[in-house]
């Protein structure tokens, strides 16, 4: 009976902590959940009219792909820059978005995806829109409240692909992203981590802030060429003048709301990380993982997760960070502890996303479920 009564209290103290969790969560995010409670009222009213439907759908997801995402790109960018002023951030990141969107829609006829939403499954636009493929951008809006660094990739695009194959290749394509540049990331600061010891230290010279701008901007500049078509795949796949640019410039002022919060909630995934807020190491943050996606770039036209190819390159440099670290044994473990921890960290979150994503397209696109049973038949 005694033990009855321990566990009890036991599942009792969970109870509350979890309630009291909850509502602390519902306090202080209020005017947040109310925000959503408005946005998903206005998807619901919205969803029959085809063309409201389309930049209610868009305007949402060039939000919300931009704020989680941003930890991949300007996310070093403003932990290493927060002495600078906001709006010089901003106007430098800005034109570059608008400059490498502008090239593909001139080269391109209209696309501003760089060809990404050309392959089979992805390459007709929407004729209309049901509830969920709305809801996805607000879901999200709340995993980004919370932290999460979802692939939108997968969130955003599973709902409009109608072949279960295109799902495959953008999951294999990521995947591979991730290991290549966990194993890229190891090799590269297990080189440099004596190197990078001696030399960071003190005061960074001035040409250090130069080459973070340039490295920067150029990372920011190939993760539009990968990931503009998250945010296009609810417009038309040729887009003219005006739809241009209304889609540039309503991406251009959500960028500057977002350097104005310093990169929101979400940018403390990157804040976490072992001296990335040094100029120097996010400058050699921000080249390694241009590379990469500068690679797969041109590997295929096949979109991938970014995300996943980002928490795979801060995974390996944190646990080659923790193995060249000298000390006594206990220390050692405790180092490559915490460097696996916060890549399990990640990559759990980001395997919600994706479990969300598949769920939706599963449950939005009749192509999908049916390709799904007639392989398990």
């Amino acid at each position: 009976m005694a033990r009855k009564n321990i566990d009890q209290n036991i599942n009792q103290e969970k109870l509350s902590k979890t309630a009291y969790a909850l509502f602390d969560f519902t306090k202080k995010e209020k005017t947040f959940l109310i925000m959503i409670c408005v946005l998903v009222s206005i998807a619901a009213v919205i969803t029959p009219y085809t063309y409201a439907a389309m930049w209610f759908g868009f305007a949402l997801a060039a939000y919300s792909a931009i704020a989680n995402d941003s930890i991949q790109t300007i996310g070093t960018f403003i932990a290493s820059n927060q002495n600078q002023k906001w709006y010089w951030l901003w106007l430098f990141m800005g034109l570059i978005f608008i400059g490498t969107v502008t090239y593909s829609w001139i080269v391109f006829n209209g696309d501003v995806s760089y060809e990404r939403l050309s392959v089979p499954g992805l390459e007709q636009a929407p004729t209309s829109f049901v509830f969920l493929q709305l809801a996805a951008p607000i879901v999200l809006l709340i995993m980004t409240r919370m932290r999460m660094p979802v692939s939108t990739t997968f969130l955003l695009l599973n709902v409009f692909t109608y072949k279960a194959g295109t799902i495959v290749d953008v999951m294999f394509k990521s995947f591979s992203g991730y290991l290549l540049a966990f194993v890229i990331a190891i090799v590269v600061w297990f080189v440099l981590e004596r190197f990078v010891k001696n030399y960071l230290k003190g005061e960074a010279k001035p040409y250090w802030i130069v080459l973070q701008w340039i490295t920067s901007g150029l990372l920011w500049s190939v993760w539009i060429m990968q990931d503009a078509a998250n945010i296009a795949v609810f417009l038309p796949r040729q887009l003219d003048v005006w739809e241009f640019s209304v889609y540039a410039g309503f991406v251009f002022i959500g960028l500057g709301f977002l350097f104005y919060m310093k990169g929101d909630k979400i940018q403390e995934i990157v804040n976490e990380k072992t001296s990335v807020t040094d100029v120097r190491a996010a400058t050699i943050v921000d080249f390694v993982y241009a590379i990469i996606l500068f690679y797969f770039k041109i590997y295929s036209a096949v979109p991938m997760s970014t995300t996943w190819v980002f928490i795979g390159l801060l995974g390996g440099r944190e646990l080659a960070i923790a193995i060249g670290k000298h000390g006594k044994a206990k220390k050692k473990h405790a180092w490559r502890y915490r460097a696996f921890t916060l890549a399990r960290k990640d990559i759990s979150k980001a395997f919600i996303g994706l479990v969300v994503s598949l769920i939706l397209a599963i449950i939005i696109n009749e192509g999908v479920r049916n390709e799904i049973l007639d392989y398990f038949r």
